[in-house]
Protein backbone atom coordinates (compact mmCIF):
# COMPACT_ATOMS: atom_id res chain seq x y z
CA UNK A 1 0.00 0.00 0.00
CA UNK A 2 1.77 3.63 -1.16
CA UNK A 3 -0.25 6.69 0.62
CA UNK A 4 0.57 10.80 0.69
CA UNK A 5 1.47 11.92 3.42
CA UNK A 6 -1.61 13.38 3.82
CA UNK A 7 -3.56 10.14 3.74
CA UNK A 8 -5.77 11.06 1.25
CA UNK A 9 -4.85 9.22 -1.82
CA UNK A 10 -3.77 5.55 -1.03
CA UNK A 11 -2.56 3.32 -3.97
CA UNK A 12 -2.89 -0.57 -3.42
CA UNK A 13 -0.55 -2.26 -5.68
CA UNK A 14 -1.73 -5.93 -6.15
CA UNK A 15 0.08 -9.58 -6.44
CA UNK A 16 -1.61 -10.00 -9.40
CA UNK A 17 -0.84 -6.17 -11.46
CA UNK A 18 -3.74 -4.83 -10.66
CA UNK A 19 -4.25 -1.47 -8.69
CA UNK A 20 -7.02 -0.26 -6.81
CA UNK A 21 -6.73 3.48 -6.04
CA UNK A 22 -8.84 5.23 -3.15
CA UNK A 23 -9.75 9.01 -2.93
CA UNK A 24 -10.57 10.71 0.72
CA UNK A 25 -13.69 8.79 0.93
CA UNK A 26 -13.79 6.96 -2.18
CA UNK A 27 -12.75 3.42 -2.39
CA UNK A 28 -12.04 2.66 -5.76
CA UNK A 29 -11.63 5.72 -7.99
CA UNK A 30 -9.36 4.59 -9.86
CA UNK A 31 -8.62 1.13 -10.98
CA UNK A 32 -6.30 -0.80 -13.79
CA UNK A 33 -3.21 -2.81 -14.41
CA UNK A 34 0.38 -1.33 -13.76
CA UNK A 35 3.71 -3.05 -14.61
CA UNK A 36 7.04 -2.69 -13.35
CA UNK A 37 10.52 -1.90 -15.45
CA UNK A 38 13.28 -1.26 -13.11
CA UNK A 39 12.42 1.80 -11.09
CA UNK A 40 9.76 2.79 -13.71
CA UNK A 41 5.96 1.94 -13.19
CA UNK A 42 3.60 2.07 -15.89
CA UNK A 43 -0.41 2.27 -15.77
CA UNK A 44 -3.39 1.45 -17.92
CA UNK A 45 -6.23 2.61 -16.23
CA UNK A 46 -9.53 0.87 -16.70
CA UNK A 47 -10.67 3.78 -18.87
CA UNK A 48 -7.90 3.65 -21.10
CA UNK A 49 -5.79 6.28 -19.33
CA UNK A 50 -2.09 5.46 -19.07
CA UNK A 51 0.39 6.89 -16.86
CA UNK A 52 3.54 6.71 -15.08
CA UNK A 53 5.71 7.29 -11.74
CA UNK A 54 9.33 6.47 -10.38
CA UNK A 55 10.41 4.87 -7.45
CA UNK A 56 13.11 6.45 -5.65
CA UNK A 57 14.65 5.25 -2.44
CA UNK A 58 11.41 3.62 -1.52
CA UNK A 59 9.40 6.57 -2.61
CA UNK A 60 6.90 6.71 -5.25
CA UNK A 61 6.50 10.00 -7.48
CA UNK A 62 3.41 9.69 -9.51
CA UNK A 63 1.63 12.83 -11.47
CA UNK A 64 3.10 14.98 -9.39
CA UNK A 65 1.69 13.32 -5.88
CA UNK A 66 4.64 11.65 -3.41
CA UNK A 67 3.43 8.45 -2.10
CA UNK A 68 5.01 6.49 0.78
CA UNK A 69 4.83 2.75 1.54
CA UNK A 70 2.75 2.08 4.20
CA UNK A 71 4.43 0.80 7.44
Amino acid sequence: MWVTADGRIRQELLPNGRYDEARGNRKSAYTGSYSIRGSIIDYVDDTGFTADGEFRDDVLYHAGMIFYRER
